[in-house]
């Protein structure tokens, strides 16, 4: 039988008293003290200083690389600015080249209104580049948006058009093909490479989300398994090591009730006052077995899924039948996991749908319905890759407190979430 230590100070205390072995189900693992996860104490610790510094650095280098990208933007629009420049240029071809060139130190927060700006120096004056940064930085912004469209459309025609009017008007056929061809080349490239920064961009937060929710799975999945190691072993306390005590404290106490000798009646009163102490430690014992998490910070219950629903980032709505709040703390904390994870599928899969939460407490059993209707429109990023394991999590969890989870499509073309709890389970020892 596993360590009693183990239930009250948790897998360290477990590993130290075991010899540096680690059980998880059949499984046995050896590990030297002072390491976690094969990994010694102190460079997990040093690893966790390391990240942090990490982030900081990396938030502070984001600022500068982006003031940095800025500088360069402007320096490269005014050399292109410069190397054109023709001395007998008029002196408005000058104003509106720098003009533009200034302009685009401005294309991050007013993208439009930047490419606007730099038309007229791109059509009567040198800034062609500065015309082709501002429309990329649209596209990557605003992607294939009315702005975009018309934004190509003036360095489209900038590109084509040769100021003053009068030589345009010279040009041949051939000249105003090759220039409408060049056109295209010149309001294309930008716009090709502002969607393609703006599908990068998406994709690595996908990445990042998909890897904070995995690393989020396998930790519920960690503490649910360490739960069910510890209500076996509850199980094994109570139904063993307790009635065998509690035989001990019952025979003390016929043995004190007939004998004959002050000292061996004293003795069996010792005995059965020890037996006593001892079942009443041990009920407390398993009682703290069959509450406690893998954590000592307060696990969330149904009593909190309103606060959950109010800050889920989409229309849901909450109805709660029954009483819950004597609801056994496992099955309560079960339940709120799986509005949560049902939620968190919702915003990432439909959001913007319309999401019922059903919670349903009577005598025999607890049942939690999480339905989302169709979501209106296209849903950004739905073909992107997911994880897949969130249900699989679920449905391990409700294995685990005898419960069943059903999941699927509606008829509707939402998507629904059930689980149902018994609650016939005796916690108490």
């Amino acid at each position: 039988m596993p360590s009693v230590m183990t239930a009250q100070y948790g897998e360290d205390r477990r590993t130290a008293d075991t010899g540096g072995r680690t059980l998880a189900g059949n499984a046995v693992e050896r590990l030297p003290s002072g390491r976690v996860n094969g990994v010694p104490t102190e460079r997990v610790s040093r690893a966790a200083f390391a990240g942090g510094f990490e982030r900081l650095l990396g938030r502070l280098l984001g600022r500068h690389r982006q003031l940095a990208f800025d500088a360069a933007a402007v320096g490269i629009a005014a050399l292109d600015v410069w190397l054109r420049v023709v001395p007998e240029a008029e002196r408005y071809n000058y104003v509106l080249s720098i003009v533009s060139v200034a302009a685009v130190a401005l294309r991050r927060r007013f993208p439009f209104l930047v490419v606007l700006i730099t038309v007229p120096g791109f059509l009567a004056g040198w800034a062609q580049l500065a015309a082709m940064i501002a429309l990329g930085t649209l596209a990557r912004q605003k992607l294939l948006s009315v702005q975009t469209y018309i934004g190509a459309g003036l360095v489209w025609l900038s590109r084509f058009f040769v100021w003053p009017p009068d030589e345009f008007v010279a040009l041949d056929w051939k000249t105003h093909v090759h220039n409408a061809i060049y056109g295209c080349i010149v309001a294309g490239m930008p716009i090709a490479i502002g969607l393609l920064a703006h599908a990068r961009e998406e994709l690595s937060a996908r990445i990042a989300e998909l890897a904070a929710s995995r690393e989020r799975e396998r930790m519920l999945h960690a503490h649910a398994v360490r739960a069910d190691e510890r209500a076996r072993l509850a199980r094994e306390m109570h139904d063993v090591v307790s009635h065998q005590v509690s035989l001990i404290a019952m025979q003390a106490g016929a043995l004190r009730m007939a004998a004959a000798d002050p000292n061996a009646k004293q003795v069996a009163g010792t005995i059965r006052m020890l037996s006593t102490r001892t079942l009443d430690e041990l009920r407390q014992l398993v009682s703290v077995l069959r509450t406690t998490s893998g954590d000592d910070s307060p696990q969330p219950r149904v009593e909190d899924l309103p606060q959950l629903v109010s800050t889920a980032g989409i229309p849901a709505t909450l109805t709660v039948q029954g009483p819950v709040a004597d609801l056994p703390a496992p099955v309560s904390g079960a339940a709120y996991r799986t509005v949560q994870e049902a939620l968190t599928n919702v915003r990432k899969h439909a959001c913007g749908a319309a999401t019922a939460v059903l919670v349903v407490a009577d005598a025999d059993q607890l049942r939690v319905e999480v339905r989302n209707e169709a979501p209106e429109g296209s849903v950004d990023g739905a073909t992107l890759p997911s994880g897949g394991h969130g249900l699989v999590g679920l449905r391990e969890r409700a294995a685990l407190l005898d419960g069943e989870l059903e999941a699927g499509p509606t008829d509707s073309g939402g998507f629904i979430v059930k689980v149902t709890f018994p609650l016939v389970r005796t916690l108490e020892p």
